[in-house]
């Protein structure tokens, strides 16, 4: 695996013993100092689950389109439910996908901040009653990977390990099921366009074998494949927010396969809750002494308040939802 343009890192070394745990919080703190992503091995997830998983996101899109045009989403107010094929955007363009998102199961909120309109229930496909149930585990596991990352990256950072159980409340989660259609076109063309997550953490479960994730090295584009057993973990705008730009969040995008393949991946987004403003970690000084300040680009600001960035980055990725359940919010909003 020598070749390989990322990081590996195995997670079960924080369970193999004091000297183990410290090597892997060294490694994850560089990882993310340096590059801002990291294949992780180790978590323990079972194979069958994982199995469980790829099968039912298969028989998902294998569903006639009128049983996933029943839950897209531009019926929801929410930014749940089924993305048609070039339904959404990045950086304004169009992504060539079709998906499927879902968040924490709730009752819809009415009134207080604008963000409180992403709180809501899932939209569910009749046609699959189990795909509920295998992303209720998958959910389940991986907010237990990623709370034990952030406690290893706060032992890493200086602070006390319960640093981001402190300070991040009930956890907002996206959890995406993604295909990407194969194009007969020559050049690469966009799965999805470069981009930085806008949260905290992303868990990123990629079909094995299938290519296609690119990460942004020094200025150029490096391939990501997928390695068997691993997850691709980056870390979003927020962390970078959070550690005065110490940790990186990095641009990342996704090239389309080639016809007739294509390629699924079902990314976990761990975030704050919505109302949660993370604050500012207090570095060592000789971590402090490295940090390179939070990058900020204009047309695209970093919110201190998580319920603002996501709010933010719904509203530009579907615009044809946000006109349809949030006129009022269309050029209202800091976007």
């Amino acid at each position: 695996m020598a070749d390989l343009n990322l990081p590996i890192l195995d997670l079960s070394q924080l369970d193999a013993g004091d000297e183990a745990a410290a090597e892997f919080r060294e490694q994850l703190r560089a990882a993310t100092h340096d590059v801002g992503f990291f294949y992780l091995t180790g978590t323990g997830i079972p194979a069958e689950l994982e199995q469980r998983l790829h099968r039912t996101a298969r028989e998902f899109f294998e569903l006639p389109d009128e049983a996933k045009l029943a839950i897209e989403n531009i019926k929801s107010p929410h930014f749940r439910g089924y993305t048609r094929i070039g339904g959404e955007r990045t950086q304004g363009e169009v992504d060539w996908r079709e998906q499927i998102d879902i968040g924490p199961e709730r009752t819809a909120v009415a009134g207080g901040p604008a963000f409180h309109r992403l709180i809501g229930p899932n939209l569910w496909p009749a046609a699959q009653p189990e795909l509920q149930a295998v992303v209720a585990e998958w959910h389940a596991v991986l907010c237990d990977v990623a709370r034990k990352l952030l406690r290893a990256w706060a032992l890493a950072l200086g602070a006390a390990e319960s640093y981001f159980d402190d300070h991040f409340g009930e956890p907002s989660t996206l959890i995406k099921i993604v295909r990407y259609p194969g194009t007969h076109e020559p050049e690469p063309q966009q799965g999805v366009g470069a981009h930085k997550d806008s949260g905290v953490l992303t868990l990123l479960w990629v079909e094995p074998g299938r290519g296609g994730l690119q990460v942004e090295r020094d200025g150029e584009w490096v391939d990501a494949p997928p390695v068997d057993g691993a997850f691709v973990v980056n870390i979003g705008e927020l962390l970078e927010y959070a550690t005065g730009g110490y940790l990186k969040a990095t641009n990342h995008r996704v090239v389309s396969p080639q016809a007739p393949d294509d390629r699924l991946s079902i990314p976990f987004f761990f975030n704050p809750a919505l109302d949660t403003r993370l604050p500012l970690i207090e570095l060592p000084p000789e971590l402090a002494a490295q940090a390179r300040g939070v990058t900020q680009d204009p047309r695209n600001p970093i919110h201190s308040l998580y319920g603002e960035n996501a709010l933010k980055s719904r509203l530009r990725a579907h615009p044809d939802v946000a006109a349809i359940h949030h006129a009022d919010l269309v050029g209202s909003v800091r976007t």
